[in-house]
């Protein structure tokens, strides 16, 4: 519970020590956007094409071919909840926005409304839980609820294009050679969602091999409401995603239109919501709740290289 002894008031301006950003989840959809889904477990699906054929012709008067079919392919995931709570004492509430004497300057306190204040940072915090589970995250179903359900992230789900350069620093033709690879498997066609993933040194080995090195110039633009910086590859041009989620010594192509978060919406409450919980007490209580997965579309349109090093790996650590 929040009182006044844990949580004193100050006076003057309030900024913030942590970082608040969330480029994966914020340029897929957020936590309001995205789509429903209907079960703890959601799937979706996607289909190939033959190769094509130039000596498929048919002749003048004949029977129709032997019939065929395109086999659909499925995919699947998890939602995993999202559940905080914050409770504060009606004293702590009647203080408001007093600065406390835990500072010899009086005054008001920019917090006016600490309920409201500290909802605001626990949705925040999630946020960043989610943005880094779907990058990280280890996929687990458990049979019986004595574990959490765990959704697959981005990396985990990327099996076929992988590449892993064992040490070696990453060069710009490493980067042709894992666009080309998801390119080839049907990803990295849209140009606005064209995306490459990775670290501070990993986007300044992007900015080192691409650009200063090649006396280019860096351009801009917005990608569902996340500011990044584009190249020109030779797949086109293409995004750059800086997560300080992503692991060290990994860079990953990303088809950004594929992937998106799925809600469980719970009926008269919808998706992510606070609601109060039952008094017991001389505070008030309320909870976040929410149910979230990723979709990632075919793993194949994306690819990832592993254990790659860069020139500013040293700065990082």
């Amino acid at each position: 519970m929040g009182m006044t002894f844990d949580l004193p008031n100050f006076v003057g301006d309030l900024f913030e020590v942590s970082p608040e950003d969330t480029p994966f989840l914020s340029a897929i959809g957020g936590l309001t956007g995205g789509r429903p889904a209907l079960d703890k477990t959601f799937e979706w699906e996607f289909y190939d094409l033959r190769a094509p054929n130039a000596l498929r012709q048919r002749l003048e008067g004949a029977n129709a071919p032997d019939a065929e079919e395109r086999v659909r392919s499925n995919a699947d995931n998890v939602l995993e909840i999202h559940q905080e709570a914050v409770d504060i004492s009606y004293t702590k509430l009647a203080v408001g926005a007093t600065g406390g004497y835990a500072t010899m300057a009086r005054g008001t306190s920019p917090v006016l409304d600490e309920l409201t204040w500290q909802m605001d940072q626990q949705l925040k915090q999630v946020a960043r839980d989610v943005n880094k589970g779907f990058i990280v995250g280890h996929y687990s179903k458990p049979s019986d609820n004595s574990s959490p359900r765990r959704t697959r992230g981005l990396l985990d789900a990327i099996t076929t294009n992988v590449t892993d350069l064992a040490g070696g620093i990453l060069g710009d033709e490493d980067v042709n050679d894992l666009m080309q690879i998801a390119y080839d498997n049907g990803g990295m066609q849209e140009g606005e969602t064209r995306t490459l993933l990775g670290n501070s040194s990993m986007r300044r080995q992007l900015t080192k091999i691409f650009i200063k090195d090649k006396n280019l110039l860096l351009t801009s633009r917005n990608v569902g409401g996340v500011a990044v910086q584009t190249i020109i590859t030779d797949f086109g041009v293409c995004n750059l995603m800086t997560d300080r989620y992503m692991p060290a010594g990994v860079l990953v192509a990303v088809s950004l239109e594929v992937c998106a978060p799925r809600f469980l919406s719970v009926p008269g409450k919808g998706y992510f919501f606070w609601e109060p919980l039952s008094k017991i007490g001389a505070s008030d209580k309320s909870q976040l709740y929410g149910e979230i997965g990723l979709e990632y579309g075919n793993e194949r349109k994306h690819a990832k290289i592993v254990n790659a090093t860069t020139a500013f790996d040293s700065v990082s650590s």
